[in-house]
């Protein structure tokens, strides 16, 4: 068996020495561009480059080396149809984005930021504290890892709320689908957690109608792809005081850009793409697992709908 791997960053090594304790049946062929690849049973691509597609073309399955994957759907038509698109479930992915939205939710509700900046002006002076029963929470887009976010919210006492394409039944969750249930969700939501796939649907979805449509004083979490918030509309509502304020781990433009007003809004807090980042180990264990249960001809989970985009 052989197995073909491509990242962006370059970084295969420890993905390949992984793979020869994990899956040591297979060799491992690191693709390069300008060279022709052995024929391959199954590739592992992060961010690929359209020069990649025609080995791609020749493979059982495609793994996905990222919960996201418009970086390879992007290629559309291109993309061999009659090869399936495999993404990883969670592979560690989910308690850190767990955290990271916790901590995002709570530093506003504690006002953790405002004290900032009174400590910084010398300033020692309490304030009024926010009641939790005004102080919903709604994920936008409550799949595995949405899920797992609202699992982590849940002893904290918020009131919780979840939306999804399809409709879903979530412990302790006031849940919302479709498109008909999209702007109830947003209008009863005070913390929008943004944590929906990115498609051509949701591409600029969160613009400045859908934004002002959220409780007053609301707050954004966006932990999904910076494309989906149409930013010109987010910095006025905040300057305006309509939106409170937001915590961004995406951007349209990575790295943000120097010249970038979202640097000089001090109610905008700015993280580089880290809100939960693929653990190497347990991601190879997981393909290795479905490589296993392809040979098998058994089915595995986290198989791509291509028009659903996710």
């Amino acid at each position: 068996m052989h197995i073909l791997i491509h990242r962006a960053d370059g970084d295969t090594d420890p993905w390949v020495a992984d793979f020869a304790e994990l899956l040591p049946e297979a060799e491992v062929v690191v693709w390069r561009e300008g060279e022709k690849a052995r024929p391959c049973d199954y590739a592992l691509v992060w961010s690929p480059p359209q020069a990649i597609l025609r080995e791609l073309s020749e493979v059982k399955a495609i793994f996905n080396a990222g919960a996201g994957v418009d970086a390879i759907l992007k290629f559309g038509d291109a993309l061999p149809a009659h090869v399936p698109v495999v993404r990883l479930d969670d592979a560690g992915m989910g308690v850190q984005m767990a955290e990271y939205v916790t901590h995002a939710v709570l530093r506003y509700f504690r006002r953790f930021d405002e004290y900032e900046a009174q400590a910084r002006a010398g300033q020692w002076r309490p304030l009024p504290t926010h009641r939790k029963e005004d102080f919903s929470v709604g994920v936008l887009g409550a799949g595995v890892l949405g899920g797992r976010v609202l699992e982590a919210l849940a002893p904290f006492g918020f009131p919780l709320r979840g939306w999804s394409r399809t409709r879903k039944q979530l412990a302790g969750v006031e849940c919302f689908s479709g498109a008909d249930g999209l702007d109830a969700f947003l209008r009863g939501t005070r913390v929008l957690v943004c944590m929906l796939p990115l498609t051509p649907d949701t591409h600029n979805l969160l613009d400045r109608a859908k934004l002002s449509s959220l409780l007053p004083s609301a707050y954004l979490i966006n932990v999904a792809r910076g494309a989906h918030v149409a930013e010109p509309d987010l910095l006025t509502l905040i300057k305006s005081g309509r939106i409170a304020g937001a915590t961004l781990d995406v951007l349209r433009n990575e790295p943000l850009p120097m010249q970038h007003p979202f640097w000089q809004e001090p109610r905008i807090t700015l993280t580089p793409h880290i809100s939960a980042l693929t653990v190497r180990r347990d991601s190879v264990a997981q393909i290795a697992e479905k490589i296993r249960r392809l040979e098998a001809g058994l089915p595995v989970a986290g198989l791509v709908n291509r028009q659903q985009g996710y």
